[in-house]
């Protein structure tokens, strides 16, 4: 199994990943700038996957990762797709737990007015790596008072 590493910076944390065997000629996951949260995810389809209006597709990425206890990455729309074509993340954001090892897909929908067209090695969502509160509950009778209660959607005006 081959692992890849690269950070930009002295700040970044350093975590794994591998392609799949089918996967060697695309662009790994990275940033467009250098203050950019997301790492852009390619499409790792090996013909044109077109999206119908109203459809959805899953899209594979060629890319696995290992991420540490206590983190999550989450799969996110491209703006410009989602801006320019309609074209969006179905479960936004999508999450991946540290302890997954599968290939990382994206589950695409198009809500645009026209049919679109994922081919292969474009970018299709952005990934971003983010830190979990790992924590417990405790089952109580009552929960304590607040302010706002029970009071839930446009409870706090529009």
């Amino acid at each position: 199994m081959r692992f890849w590493v690269k950070c930009s910076n002295k700040f970044s944390e350093k975590f794994l990943l591998t392609r799949t065997d089918d996967a060697h000629d695309l662009p790994l996951l990275a940033r467009q700038t250098t203050a950019a949260a997301g790492m852009d995810l390619h499409a790792n389809v090996h013909e044109d996957v077109i999206i119908k209006k109203g459809k959805r597709v899953l899209i594979p990425t060629g890319i696995k990762i290992a991420l540490p206890y206590g983190y999550e990455a989450q799969v996110r729309p491209r703006s410009g797709l989602a801006f320019n074509f309609g074209v969006t993340v179905l479960n936004t954001p999508g999450t991946v737990d540290a302890d997954y090892r599968g290939e990382l897909k994206v589950l695409l929908i198009n809500l645009g007015d026209e049919d679109f067209v994922v081919r292969r090695g474009e970018r299709i969502a952005q990934l971003v790596i983010a830190k979990v509160e790992m924590m417990c509950f405790d089952e109580v009778d009552t929960l304590p008072d607040s302010v706002r209660g029970a009071g839930g959607y446009g409870s706090t005006g529009v």
